[in-house]
């Protein structure tokens, strides 16, 4: 029995020196542990390999049983936890707003309210709107920092990390001494300070299945600035079925593209755009491939100008199209979306 432990325990510590998932890390014991249970069932009392392994299988079924029910117990109470966490966000005490604009906010927003194409009645809009950004990260600090700046009423920032010192060259919401602190209230707290007339709802946790429908559909528009497809991939199924708007981000080295999926606008998904996530080591993090710090802010900051486009209603937001910036070589270009008619998730209900 001592061997197979050592052999989990070999196992854990390569995952770890590979940089691999927690949970690939318990498949691959996983696997060892129903090897060991075959050895234990199939072959007679007293072989040596049996012998080896602890030779009673009642004992292996025992352990499996107990580790069942650690890892049901696990999953209720994160479950639980996720729920009071979403419930905490959105009970946040709102900030007090009369019906009409105080001298201070008509000041502060002086510059929308002359464009043409916002005035006052969009920026009443922006005050009205609930946008979650999820990600409070490099496309997340500059599109949450114009977000709040802008006057949009209600923001929902939603990220599980906390603030690192590799964060700093490009997460600019994020100040030295938040160092160790989560990501969503060190951006609340920074967002407070430029705007306190913004109410800010931070989650302090990874969009899952659980919570996610439930979330998304308290808000009006939704921005994604995540590094991971799985989180993209379900951002984009919830929007799609309760009829938001995604506009998403994405960027590499020194490149970055943006678009906003509107399927209630009847043009593609992002699903429609990746219909799968790229093979390992395709599309690598910017931890493996790097990235001009300055890039982020490019992006995200038209990430919010294409959210106070699209409550606003200024202009042409991009929908059905991408626009891609290559910031080594200085150059812009945009390319037409089209939506694929066998798309899982947008498909049918556009057919």
């Amino acid at each position: 029995m001592i061997t197979v432990f050592a052999m989990a325990a070999a196992l854990w510590g390569i995952g770890a020196l590979m940089k691999m998932p927690a949970r690939a890390r318990l498949y691959m014991i996983g696997l060892l542990y129903i090897g060991v249970l075959f050895v234990q069932i199939a072959l007679p009392l007293g072989h040596p390999l049996r012998m080896a392994t602890g030779e009673s299988a009642a004992l292996w079924i025992l352990i499996g049983v107990f580790a069942a029910v650690a890892v049901l117990y696990g999953r209720v109470i994160k479950g639980l936890k996720d729920r009071a966490l979403v419930k905490e966000g959105a009970n946040a005490p709102p900030v007090t707003r009369g019906d009409n604009f105080s001298a201070s906010e008509l000041e502060r927003y002086a510059r929308h309210i002359v464009l043409r194409e916002i005035g006052g009645p969009g920026q009443k809009a922006l005050r009205d709107a609930k946008v979650l950004v999820i990600g409070a990260g490099g496309l997340g600090a500059p599109a949450l920092q114009y977000l709040a700046a802008a006057g949009v009423g209600t923001i929902g920032v939603m990220d599980d990390d906390v603030v690192e010192n590799a964060n700093l060259q490009r997460q600019v919401i994020h100040r030295d001494q938040d160092i160790g602190m989560p990501k969503v209230f060190s951006a609340q707290a920074a967002m407070m300070a430029q705007n306190p007339y913004v109410e800010v709802r931070p989650y302090h946790r990874r969009l899952t299945e659980a919570v996610a429908a439930d979330l998304v559909g308290e808000y009006d528009l939704l921005l994604d600035g995540t590094d991971n497809f799985e989180s993209r991939y379900l951002a984009n199924r919830v929007a799609v079925e309760a009829g938001k708007p995604l506009i998403s981000g994405a960027l590499s080295q020194w490149e970055g593209q943006i678009s906003v999926f509107d399927t209630g606008s009847g043009t593609p998904c992002y699903q429609c755009i990746f219909p799968e996530a790229p093979a390992a080591g395709l599309a690598p993090s910017c931890a493996e491939a790097g990235v001009i710090g300055p890039l982020p802010g490019v992006i995200g900051s038209m990430m919010a100008v294409e959210a106070i486009k699209v409550i606003t209603g200024a202009g042409q937001a991009l929908r059905g199209e991408m626009l891609i910036y290559d910031a080594l070589w200085g150059e812009t270009r945009k390319i037409a979306l089209k939506r694929r008619e066998e798309c899982p998730i947008c498909g049918e209900r556009q057919s």
